[in-house]
């Protein structure tokens, strides 16, 4: 592998880290995993608190090609979703038939760039009809992604029943873990992150 890695983390408030005193969220668990086991990698956090999927598609090819310019090893994590299915007075945010299409854009530009892609689907909350729609929402999204060869880490259903993530979600602001609770969804990360990357 080319020995300039540089990695775009690209969506929202979780891979923003937000609720995590020690500022790592998953991505810099992840990162700083990789690192220790001796891999040169040089990691961009591009998430964007509020952000939906149509934000994201707007914005993410511009703010990754100045960060992956030709001649290195890039590769993209994208996860967002959670801001999609937020219920507003109007219905909810992004429908789920336009969350689809906007990550089938977003995928279809990054094998267009040629930069390998990873998916981390979105996390629950502590409320139980957003997390049906978020689940809803992840099944999509990993028939998407299978569509595209591109790996899927569902981690709705999952961290729904781990009681770490899910007490620091209510004790927080209902959406966001702290520490133990970003350190629960880097570990279920991990596998398919070391797999990715090959080390």
């Amino acid at each position: 592998m080319n020995r300039d890695l540089r990695i775009c983390f690209v969506g929202d408030s979780f891979v923003a880290g937000e609720g995590d005193p020690r500022a790592l969220g998953w991505s810099g668990r992840l990162t700083a995993h990789a690192r220790s086991a001796g891999l040169a990698l040089t990691a961009y956090n591009l998430g964007i608190r509020g952000q939906t999927s149509a934000d994201i598609a707007a914005r993410w090819r511009v703010e990754c090609r100045s960060r992956l310019p030709a001649g290195i090893a890039g590769r993209l994590v994208f996860s967002f979703g959670v801001n999609d299915t937020v219920r507003t007075g109007d219905g909810i945010r992004v429908d789920v038939d336009t969350s689809v299409a906007n990550l089938r854009a977003v995928l279809a530009a990054a094998r267009d760039e040629s930069w390998p892609v990873l998916m981390a689907g979105p996390p629950p909350v502590d409320d139980a009809a957003h997390n049906r729609r978020i689940a809803d929402l992840d099944e999509r999204f990993d028939k998407v992604c299978a569509e595209f060869g591109v790996p899927y880490i569902g981690s709705c259903h999952r961290l729904a029943a781990d009681s770490v993530w899910m007490e620091q979600v209510r004790s927080g602001d209902g959406a966001h873990p702290g520490a133990e609770g970003y350190a629960v969804l880097a570990e279920l990360l991990l596998p398919r992150w070391r797999e990715w990357l090959d080390y």
